[in-house]
């Protein structure tokens, strides 16, 4: 019985390691999803900075990069290269006005100018989704 309890208090252990390690940020730093609005702008990473403009390329079935950031007013620009068609459209309220023609070449832009987190698809693949964040 002693053996069981053994495993428990490693297991305890384990746990208890990987929370210290969690909560005092062990890592390269970089962050890998867009940051919430209520994050610090203090430790975003190069990578995540706010930019006054960006782009996401919409080819072989995705948007890339599917999380950006940029600065109130800043615009975004989706260029279209895929042989399949594509749109962006806003989900949610507050993505109201995202909404691009249908592409297979070409681009649209939609300026930014409330701070928020626009979330955006495909409407005609519903897989292919993304994100801005606006700072």
């Amino acid at each position: 019985m002693s053996t069981g309890g053994n495993r428990w208090v490693r297991l305890g252990g384990c746990v208890a390691l990987l929370a210290a390690l969690a909560v005092s940020g062990c890592g390269s730093g970089a962050q890998t999803s867009a940051p919430s609005p209520a994050s610090s702008g203090a430790a975003t990473s190069a990578a995540t900075a706010p930019m006054a403009a960006a782009t996401v390329e919409v080819k072989d079935m995705k948007f890339s990069p599917d999380a950006i950031t940029v600065t109130s007013g800043g615009t975004v620009t989706w260029k279209f290269e895929d042989r399949y068609p594509h749109a962006v459209q806003g989900i949610g309220d507050s993505a109201m006005g995202i909404d691009s023609p249908i592409f297979n070449q070409g681009e649209w832009s939609h300026t930014f100018t409330v701070p928020g987190t626009y979330r955006y698809m495909c409407p005609l693949h519903p897989d292919m989704h993304g994100t801005v964040t606006v700072q």
